[in-house]
């Protein structure tokens, strides 16, 4: 039988602390970036919102902004499968044909 060892982490410290922090410089980096990606995908949802939503109201619009790609369906499994035909690895911002925009709560 294998003995477990319990290791108590204080409250507010790192679990693993062999893995190394991000430093303010590339935390505040890849907060920009997700902050263009977003700005990005919001351009193309804009664009395309006022048509589709006549008639997909409250379907799901997978955005691929580097190609201008969308891909929409009633389900986000199938809209996803959809957008990864066509690229496999690429970031895609997931929204909803409504007025707000959103998937889920906030």
């Amino acid at each position: 039988m294998i003995q477990q060892i319990r290791k108590k982490v204080p409250r507010g410290s790192r679990i693993d602390p062999s893995r190394p922090s991000l430093s303010p410089e590339e935390i505040a980096m890849l907060e920009a970036q997700e902050e263009e990606f977003s700005r990005r995908c919001q351009r193309i949802f804009d664009r395309v919102y006022p048509e589709l939503v006549k008639e997909h109201y409250d379907w799901f619009i997978l955005i691929e902004p580097n190609s201008g790609d969308y891909f929409i369906a009633p389900s986000h499994k199938a809209a996803l499968q959809k957008a990864r035909q066509k690229h496999l690895k690429a970031d895609i911002l997931a929204m909803h044909l409504n007025e707000t925009g959103t998937c889920g709560r906030i």
